[in-house]
């Protein structure tokens, strides 16, 4: 346990150091900048001496432990690596060497990624109000108090961390790779079932189906004059903000003079999204409003095809229509006369249906999965700090 390690503070196994040198406007300086959450030093930019205002900058070597006093209370602190030995730093980046002997910067590190730690520092840092933060200075920092035990134990509780955190990193990777593998599952699904039935079903041009119409955006954009009534409207991040089939509300409003220079629908309409890196991704409303000119309307639907299923269709070629309507001049788009011309396979109803629920149980699966996947993801990354607390308990 850490009572049975001595607490010492910071300044009696830390030296402050400085190798400041006066900017050469001839010389090229490879600048460092410190991660946030305790993710280290790492290499912002290579600039010659002209490029920079500083007269002095100063630099860093292998086994450094340095961190940023602006952002310290967001856990800003790290070790230099091999890597990044004999890189500058400003002013703003105190640096120390450990007492040798006494303190490993490695177990230094990760004890600057304890919550507790952060949590003290941030209390160090605080200004004159709450919404003010002064940097973090090296009398608070070399004040601080961490348990010690002897260098070999020290390098021991190193060891077992990195060896967890690896386990943790292969995890992740495997659960990226699920995840990746899942996001293709129903995209996949869907091209060979259309593809087929391109095969057995004439094609059906889409404004021989129904109505194909664009939306409208009020401007200026945001104006009182049209926005924030109490008619929804929706916008294409509404659209894209999640991967379900139905849309249930709108991020903004408007009024009526807004509604006179949108496109009003009902609720239960088939939507697309029409340009940008956004393209091609469809809904079905579930509530009636205006919608904006980055998306597209089908109305008046023919008896001859279900509205999911003409969903499905669209879903099936999100990425054909971004992969060829750039046609190599940057972002793509679709108008309503494209959109129009479109050939849809139109198997009979009971098909279509047929095609509806097998695709609602696939995406039902993956859907399923990626909760799984999400609450993995959550205790993966509750793993870390809990492991970090035990070896600075004593018990790992």
């Amino acid at each position: 346990m850490t009572q049975q390690w001595p607490t010492v503070r910071l300044g009696e196994v830390l030296t402050p150091t400085e190798r400041s040198e006066v900017v050469d406007a001839s010389k090229e300086y490879r600048l460092l900048g410190v991660r946030l959450d305790g993710q280290g030093p790492f290499l912002r930019e290579t600039v010659l001496g002209t490029q920079t205002s500083a007269t002095r900058l100063f630099r860093v070597a292998k086994g450094d432990f340095i961190y940023s006093r602006l952002f310290a209370c967001r856990g800003a602190f790290g070790v230099i690596g091999k890597e990044l030995d004999g890189c500058f730093v400003s002013g703003e980046f105190p640096a120390f060497v450990p007492v040798p002997g006494k303190i490993d910067v490695e177990f230094l590190k990760y004890w600057f990624r304890l919550p507790s730690v952060i949590a003290t520092v941030d209390a160090d840092c605080s200004g004159s109000t709450p919404l003010t933060r002064n940097r973090f200075k090296e009398n608070f920092f070399l004040a601080l108090e961490i348990p010690l035990p002897p260098l070999a134990e020290q390098r021991r509780v190193v060891a077992r961390i990195e060896e967890l955190a690896a386990q943790i990193h292969e995890a992740r990777t495997l659960r990226h790779q699920a995840a990746e593998e899942a996001a293709v599952v129903v995209p996949s699904g869907m091209a060979a079932i259309f593809k087929k039935l391109g095969e057995s079903h004439p094609a059906k041009k889409l404004e021989d189906l129904c109505d194909v119409v664009r939306g409208g955006s009020p401007r200026p954009a945001g104006s009182p004059v049209f926005y924030g009534g109490n008619i929804p409207f929706m916008k294409v991040g509404d659209l894209t903000r999640d991967d379900g089939m139905y849309l249930y509300e709108a991020s903004a409003s408007v009024n009526e003079l807004g509604r006179e220079h949108s496109r009003f629908i009902e609720a239960d309409t088939l939507m697309l999204t029409n340009s940008g890196a956004t393209l091609g991704v469809p809904k079905i409303t579930r509530i009636a409003g205006c919608f904006n000119d980055g998306s597209q309307a089908f109305l008046n639907l023919s008896l001859s095809v279900e509205k999911e299923f003409l969903y499905y269709f669209f879903k099936s070629k999100t990425l054909w229509f971004r992969e060829q309507l750039a046609r190599g001049q940057g972002q793509p788009n679709l108008n309503t006369e494209m959109t129009k011309r479109m050939g849809v396979p139109v198997p009979p109803l009971a098909e279509q249906r047929r095609i509806v629920a097998e695709l609602d149980v696939l995406q039902a699966e993956v859907d399923a999965l990626k909760r799984l996947q999400a609450e993995t993801a959550a205790e993966l990354d509750a793993l870390l700090p809990a492991i970090l607390d035990r070896a600075f308990k004593g018990t790992l």
